[in-house]
């Protein structure tokens, strides 16, 4: 069952508190759709690798990935829930076994387009639910909703999955993405309503310099 599909009764005790249920798929994005360029597109492994090198796969080599199909819900931060979507793509866990990280690395930050980005824990990102998408309900993304790669962590709040992500940096300690520096919470649990970096409990943030 898709989200179009779903009614009200059937998405009870699937709404977080404080969200309401939206019909469809809104577009919700900052910033303009980037153009998609094949030739020029890569997504990048960086940062803290076991290796110390960074590891690069173009569009083309994207096929030769393991895949994954997870359904699941959708929910942002500033109120709306669409329930029922089934994602298709690449397992995030599966970029650890290609890519190892080195022992101490905690967390990731996704990169996408013109510079965004969102931090999370190693442990959310290598979630069995997380993916990076490249499909949803048996279609291609559209530009709009991230083609032709977007990171999906069903479990917390969308805007800790970046459309258009181009990069995966391994972290030995925490910092924040886009969002996280502009007053949203650094770990973004819908169910905990963790929506504002006001909100933030001790520990939930990066640790201050020197602490």
């Amino acid at each position: 069952m898709t989200a179009e599909q779903f009614s009200g009764s059937e998405a009870s005790g699937r709404i977080p508190p404080g969200q309401r249920l939206v019909r469809g798929w809104p577009v919700s994005h900052y910033g303009p759709v980037p153009r998609f360029r094949p030739d020029r597109w890569n997504l990048r492994v960086f940062g803290a690798t076991a290796t110390g090198d960074h590891h690069d796969w173009n569009f083309d080599q994207l096929v030769d990935l393991p895949r994954t199909t997870v359904v699941a819900d959708l929910h942002c931060a500033s109120g709306p829930s669409s329930i029922g979507h089934e994602w298709y793509g690449i397992p995030a866990a599966a970029v650890l076994d290609l890519v190892p990280p080195a022992p101490d690395v905690t967390h990731i930050m996704a990169w996408a387009e013109y510079g965004y980005s969102a931090n999370l824990r190693l442990g959310d990102f290598t979630s069995a639910r997380t993916l990076m998408a490249t499909h949803r309900n048996g279609e291609p993304l559209t530009a709009e909703h991230g083609f032709p790669l977007r990171l999906v962590v069903p479990h917390l709040f969308g805007y800790k999955g970046p459309k258009w992500l181009r990069g995966i940096e391994y972290m030995t300690a925490d910092r924040r993405g886009f969002w996280e520096e502009r007053g949203f919470h650094n770990i973004g649990d819908p169910w905990r309503e963790q929506r504002y970096s006001y909100e933030e409990q001790e520990g939930d943030g990066p640790q201050p310099h020197g602490g």
